[in-house]
């Protein structure tokens, strides 16, 4: 228990410290810069084939299902509000906990057993500022454009089987989708990767910094990270979908 709160501490310590990095100087733009694109750029084939293959599957099983009801051509509605909503978000985000978490806890568990933290701190470098802020940044920013990219792509997957397996007018399937999705759905599609992406960068980089115990350590770091992730992904998910189901229906 003493651990775990102690765990917590120090998270929200590290999250303090992030802060005041972004609104102060100095202020290092190109590891920012690096950053996106190793966190946007880098993880951009891993959520297009999942965008795709996940609409694609979507349609395949509900088309099959809405058969039963007649109700075959409302496919490109259950398809755009599943992934806008709630499937491009959330898998977007595990699979930015299983690259970009996990990357950040290494690289950053391994400056740590090997002593490269104190070596900045001695040569006067905040590891914060230089190590914590840009990928925060970064993973705040890029989320949400690599979950738009993705449930367009699984929009897309859904449309080539709706056409080519389900037998479903093109134009059928398009107007379905503008006809049922609403704005209060595109904002929910949209604020919840920042909190996943923040998230996701902040355990990895507490994680990281925290690793003891030599290569081991930065193994059992990059474990950690992937696992509490994951959870901060579906747990968060949860609890922001409340929230703006208050605030915006």
């Amino acid at each position: 228990m003493k651990s775990a709160v102690l765990e917590v501490q120090e998270y929200v310590k590290l999250q303090v410290a992030t802060a005041k990095g972004v609104v102060s100087r100095p202020f290092y733009v190109h590891d920012v810069v690096e950053q996106f694109d190793q966190i946007g750029l880098g993880s951009l084939t891993v959520v297009l084939l999942t965008g795709f293959f996940t609409g694609a599957v979507l349609a395949l099983q509900t088309g099959n299902t809405l058969d039963q009801f007649g109700a075959r051509p409302f496919v490109g509605r259950l398809v755009s509000a599943s992934m806008i909503k709630e499937l491009g978000p959330v898998l977007t985000g595990l699979m930015l906990a299983g690259r970009v978490g996990s990357g950040i806890a290494a690289e950053l568990g391994s400056m740590a057993v090997t002593d490269q933290i104190n070596a900045l701190r001695a040569l006067g470098t905040d590891p914060v500022r230089k190590l914590v802020v840009p990928r925060v940044l970064a993973g705040f920013f890029m989320a949400p454009v690599l979950t738009v990219i993705s449930d367009a792509v699984g929009i897309l997957g859904g449309w080539l089987i709706a056409v080519y397996q389900l037998r479903v007018a093109s134009s059928l399937y398009w107007t379905s989708i503008t006809d049922a999705l609403y704005l209060q759905d595109a904002w929910m599609g949209l604020i919840k990767p920042f909190f996943l992406g923040y998230v996701i960068v902040t355990i990895g980089c507490h994680v990281g910094l925290r690793t003891k115990g030599g290569t081991q350590g930065v193994g059992r770091a990059t474990t950690n990270a992937v696992v509490a992730a994951s959870v901060a992904v579906i747990a968060v998910d949860f609890f922001v979908t409340r929230l703006l189901f208050t605030l915006l229906y």
